[in-house]
């Protein structure tokens, strides 16, 4: 039978570890763990903050994460920024009957309806050959650009290259790089637009255009399935222990809940039902014993005070 282990070291799991894997059913839980395993942090992961807490949350709520882990080393030397292409780059890749990056641009020129210019070329061919995105995804990638464009400005509004050229570095980010992973992102990316706008109203914001990390957070709370009407709540509590609203606070509140697993308004409701009656033992019914003497004492009282009543009148 061929050898299917590449060779070097080991890394070894319990069998219960692998057990609340399996359980968890979770690809990027798996993955974080591995990691961490075999790197003992975060450093070197190349994943965006939402996917690193949403997979984390994961871990944590099996008991196989810490609460805190170490931050990562601080780089060296940042990334290498991608070359500066020549007129003569971009010749010869446009003359490579073998590439497919000539059949790329006509397609790109024919869906934003121009000739690309110098500059547009040299953007295209960034995203082609220094972030080696296939051909077909850097088309996903420009039909998702202009269909952003066309409803934030309306009807026939098209993408720069230069914007698509920055959007395409955020996908190479995340990892990007298939015609199956940009169809789920997109659709994510979709699914999320929508919750936002639904976000926004629960939290009686008006409508404006959010932030990174207010995206962040809506795309880390919609991951961990909290329901409306637990977000509700949460944001009620916000305010009334912050006068305003603060999305900080609200996370931690909604990270505590989700370590529970109460995700609905129902089952948090429930859960400080349970909290109750362990706060309320001070104030618990006396026991029947104890009612019979205070019983018994009363009595005697109201003997004691008919008794002197009758010396009295005489």
């Amino acid at each position: 039978m061929p050898q299917t282990f590449l060779p070097g070291g080991v890394l070894a799991m319990t069998g219960q570890a692998a057990d609340r894997l399996l359980k968890l059913d979770s690809g990027d839980a798996a993955l974080l763990y591995l990691h961490l395993l075999r790197r003992g942090g975060l450093e070197g992961l190349k994943w965006p903050e939402d996917r690193v807490q949403s997979a984390l949350e994961r871990l944590r709520g099996q008991g196989l994460a810490p609460a805190e882990l170490p931050a990562p080393a601080p780089p060296t030397s940042q990334e290498a920024p991608p070359p500066e292409y020549s007129t003569e780059d971009i010749a010869q890749a446009l003359a490579d009957q073998a590439s497919t990056f000539p059949a790329l641009v006509g397609e790109v020129e024919r869906r934003l309806g121009k000739r690309l210019s110098a500059a547009d070329l040299r953007s295209l061919y960034t995203l082609y050959d220094h972030l080696a995105i296939p051909a077909e995804v850097i088309l996903m990638l420009v039909g998702w650009c202009i269909e952003e464009i066309e409803r934030k400005y309306g009807p026939g509004r098209k993408p720069f290259l230069s914007q698509i050229r920055k959007e395409g570095f955020a996908w190479a980010r995340r990892g990007v790089d298939t015609m199956e992973r940009a169809e789920e992102y997109i659709a994510k990316l979709a699914r999320l637009r929508g919750r936002e706008a639904e976000v926004l109203r629960l939290l009686d914001i008006p409508a404006r255009p959010l932030v990174e990390r207010e995206k962040t957070y809506i795309a880390a709370w919609d991951e961990m399935g909290f329901d409306n009407e637990a977000l509700r709540m949460a944001y009620e509590r916000t305010v009334l222990k912050k006068q305003s609203m603060d999305w900080g606070y609200m996370n931690g509140i909604l990270r505590r809940w989700h370590e529970k697993g109460l995700h609905t308004a129902a089952a948090v409701q429930a859960g400080d039902r349970t909290a109750r009656p362990v706060q309320a033992r001070q104030g618990q019914a006396p026991s029947p014993a104890a009612q019979e003497q205070r019983a018994r004492e009363d009595m005697e009282r109201m003997r004691r005070l008919m008794e002197q009543m009758k010396q009295e009148e005489t």
